[in-house]
């Protein structure tokens, strides 16, 4: 049945993920001072190890300056494992959560792979264990597996194929005119919207994004009275009522790309507010308003921060590359199995 949805027993919970952030917190403040002291000894360090910084769009805008400035990338996931396979680098610092330092390791298991912190994650990850996944993916030998980026190394090594949010559709509506039927996880709602695009047939596991699921169609609609001309840009993570009301739904690339090329000078963006440093830089003259996830009584208007890409901070990284700590280890035959469908994204063209 087309567009099913599945919550398997067990499966995806707010629990796991309120469990996994107890008691972990943001990197502590440093003075600007401390700051630039930090900076110029991490730019010796990558010097020294022969190292690049690797950086997600979410991360604070102090890492992807830095990462900017020392020569290497500030990006969504797909172009992060891109970079970090096509550089000469031996050590890739990966400043984003675990299963994005993981991926570097598969795409280059003879380069070292640091993060600034292993306690980094992603709800999407923490709900969906690769056991209970292989078990729904068993039950169901007649499906494509499709899994999402956002995924550990042995739910990859599961699947057929990878994809980011950039490529969903294409390769969905790819494997739609194959004939073939899509088991797809862990995002319901960019599964939803992936669904409702290529009109393929979905069988979808019931994991979400604890910021994106936050966005409120209500405050959207509230804010738009106050913006009448601006724009919506929405990640497709975001529940289905908030994509209804974009004029851009996107991965975080995608809504940048929008932002330059779209006319109105005013955007209403449903993303992590990581993104506004690089929207502000690539767009400095127009205007970017967050979208809201409060609803009433809420303490702010958006809290749209995931706390794990916030646990990237200057003193762990500095700490990472004079220790050699936090190194990203991947089974071998386990990247073997996750190179495969990971191997089939990097090549994927859209036609």
């Amino acid at each position: 049945m087309a567009g099913l949805s599945i919550a398997p027993e067990g499966a995806s919970s707010y629990k796991l993920v309120e469990d996994r952030l107890e008691g972990l917190e943001a990197q502590d403040f440093v003075s600007p001072s401390e700051q630039d002291q930090l900076v110029k000894e991490i730019k010796d360090l990558l010097i020294n190890e022969n190292a690049l910084l690797v950086a997600h769009y979410y991360t604070d805008p102090l890492i992807q300056q830095l990462a900017e400035e020392t020569g290497g990338c500030v990006s969504d996931s797909l172009e992060m494992a891109r970079f970090g396979r096509d550089s000469d680098a031996t050590t890739l610092v990966v400043a984003g959560v675990r299963f994005m330092g993981e991926t570097a390791k598969i795409l280059s298991p003879e380069k070292r792979i640091l993060m600034p912190t292993l306690e980094a994650t992603c709800s999407l990850d923490i709900g969906c264990p690769a056991d209970e996944f292989s078990d729904f993916c068993d039950q169901h030998p007649d499906r494509t597996v499709v899994v999402y980026a956002n995924t550990s190394a042995a739910v990859k090594a599961r699947a057929d194929w990878v994809v980011t949010s950039s490529i969903a559709l294409q390769v969905v509506d790819y494997l739609d005119q194959k004939g073939e039927k899509i088991l797809w996880a862990p995002d319901k709602h960019l599964g939803g919207y992936v669904q409702r695009e290529t009109g393929a047939d979905v069988l979808m596991w019931d994991g979400s994004c604890i910021v994106h699921e936050e966005f409120k169609a209500k405050g959207l609609l509230d804010l738009k009275k106050v913006y009448p001309n601006a724009a919506i840009l929405v990640h497709p993570e975001s529940p289905e009522p908030v994509v209804d009301l974009a004029d851009h739904v996107g991965s975080t690339s995608q809504i940048i790309n929008a932002a330059k090329t779209m006319p109105n000078t005013q955007f209403i963006v449903a993303t992590d507010q990581g993104i506004f440093y690089k929207l502000q830089q690539q767009v400095p003259d127009k205007e970017f308003i967050i979208a809201p996830t409060a609803g009433s009584g809420a303490s702010c208007r958006s809290c749209a921060n995931c706390p794990w890409m916030a646990m990237n901070g200057l003193k762990n990284l500095a700490q990472s590359l004079k220790t050699g700590g936090n190194e990203i280890a991947v089974d071998r035959e386990l990247g073997e199995k996750a190179m495969k469908p990971l191997k089939r994204m990097l090549e994927f063209k859209a036609t």
